[in-house]
């Protein structure tokens, strides 16, 4: 079936498409076709029988169609066009865990994952939500360029020599510019976030990484560009967004568009050189300094207890937070150490669901981890999550054991990652070290397949 076709259908189970208000694709895994419509619900079951449609998930009013990696995309697209040739305009762009877990029916993790979400909707997680928001739109760069930073190098392990060609110099420069604008595309993703006028955070941002900084110092203090990171553009992003939208209150209409600008700008360069750089290096390099030297100095176990946590994390909604030190660590390091490890918690999550498919004896929990898993192998692990491991409790542990194992070997060797975003077999391609990246997945997948064996659970009725 094309991508056209595959929209035609989706289309036809969810129209017309005037109840279609808003359509657009996940842009964090590019996993999933993201709906708002009109009066109610859609087709779940007529839906999930569609060839290439490998689950339906609820998140508050926006249903959530999972096409798969990369599939999303496409899809979406179609969607789209169809939307506009019908004349339609979307837009773009105190229950426990467990508790909520043993009431899901396994196999659909709709009611599960949406009752995830609301328990998880407090002021201080929509907070971490929105700074992860952030980083979003900016996660394909991160991929892209971190793909090509990772394949380049095992390219030159193997031909050193090609390194002074122009080719693999290009290649260079290319994997490098997510880096090198950064803290711009942070900026304009910030401000617009806080509600600012985005290309604002964009010129403070610049500012704080201007190469002129280095030549300028005020009472012996030396600037320095970059200084501060991701961090300090955060802090002057907040302040700009809040500053803006005082004095839209109280300029003149008259004297808005230009009065507004340009107060915003003078006022928050010299906050952002003289306040937030300051603030925000003293706490980037408390980041960089405690995530490598917690690593440094716990090995393997600071990874098995990361790697472990990191399904809870997710599940408490907190794994969010983690997303700007990803992108510090990035920054000033060139590597990410923090996400291997947490990625070998996809890895027990394969594993566990494995050993619940060669015990099961229900056809249809079978057929759901029979379609969940090759996209759980490539780093998409919520349908196996809440279709088949947290519903039925014991193998979510065992899901929890294997990420721990494989994030111990990776901890301990210390391997760093180039891209963020990405997670499963095709994060290897942007490792330092892609054999042993293999080797901490492959631990994942046996430790998490014998803990769920050995932990076993109540299988379902057929």
């Amino acid at each position: 079936m094309t991508d056209k076709e595959l929209a035609e259908q989706l289309l036809a189970a969810v129209g017309p498409a005037g109840r279609i208000v808003h359509a657009y694709n996940c842009m964090t895994r590019l996993t999933r076709l993201r709906l708002h419509v009109k009066d109610g619900g859609i087709p779940v079951e007529e839906i999930k029988k569609i060839p290439g449609v490998l689950g339906v998930n609820k998140s508050g009013d926006e249903w959530q169609i999972v096409l798969g990696p990369g599939k999303a995309t496409k899809v979406t697209k179609e969607f789209k066009a169809l939307l506009e040739q019908e004349g339609a305009m979307p837009q773009s762009d105190s229950s426990t865990i467990s508790s909520l877990a043993q009431a899901a029916s396994v196999g659909d993790g709709k009611e599960l994952h949406d009752a995830i979400r609301k328990k998880n909707a407090t002021p201080a997680k929509l907070a971490l939500k929105k700074i992860s928001a952030i980083f979003v739109p900016i996660i394909p760069a991160f991929i892209a360029c971190g793909l090509i930073t990772g394949l380049l190098n095992v390219a030159l392990k193997i031909e050193p020599s090609w390194a002074a060609s122009p080719i693999a110099q290009m290649l260079a420069v290319a994997g490098s510019a997510a880096f090198f604008g950064l803290n711009i595309f942070v900026g304009i993703n910030a401000v617009k976030t806080f509600g600012g006028s985005p290309m604002l955070g964009g010129v403070l941002a610049a500012v704080m990484s201007h190469p002129s900084l280095a030549s300028i110092s005020a009472d012996g203090i030396a600037f320095a560009p970059g200084r501060g990171g991701v961090v300090a553009v955060l802090l002057v992003s907040l302040f700009a967004a809040w500053l803006e939208k005082k004095l839209h209150r109280h300029i003149p209409d008259m004297f808005d568009l230009f009065a507004t600008p340009l107060i915003t700008v003078l006022v928050s360069t010299f906050a952002a050189l003289c306040i937030c750089q300051p603030v925000g290096g003293f706490i980037s390099e408390a980041i960089g300094a405690a995530a490598t030297e917690s690593i440094r100095s716990g090995g393997a176990v600071t990874g098995f207890l990361l790697g472990g946590a990191f399904l809870p994390m997710v599940m408490a909604g907190v794994h969010q937070g983690l997303t700007p030190i990803h992108a510090e660590l990035l920054a000033r390091y060139g590597v990410t150490i923090l996400l291997p490890v947490l990625a070998m918690a996809g890895g027990g999550q394969v594993g566990a669901a494995l050993a619940v498919y060669v015990k099961t004896k229900n056809k249809g929990l079978r057929k759901t981890i029979a379609t969940a898993l090759p996209v759980g192998i490539m780093g998409v692990g919520e349908p196996l999550i809440y279709g088949v491991t947290l519903p039925l409790g014991k193998p979510f542990i065992g899901a929890c054991i294997g990420g721990a194992c494989g994030g111990a070997v990776q901890a301990y060797y210390m391997v760093g990652s180039a891209a963020l975003g990405i997670s499963g077999l095709p994060l290897a391609a942007s490792t330092d070290n892609i054999p042993i990246y293999l080797l901490g997945l492959a631990v994942s997948y046996a430790a998490g397949f014998l803990a769920a064996w050995i932990l076993g659970f109540d299988d379902p009725e057929p």
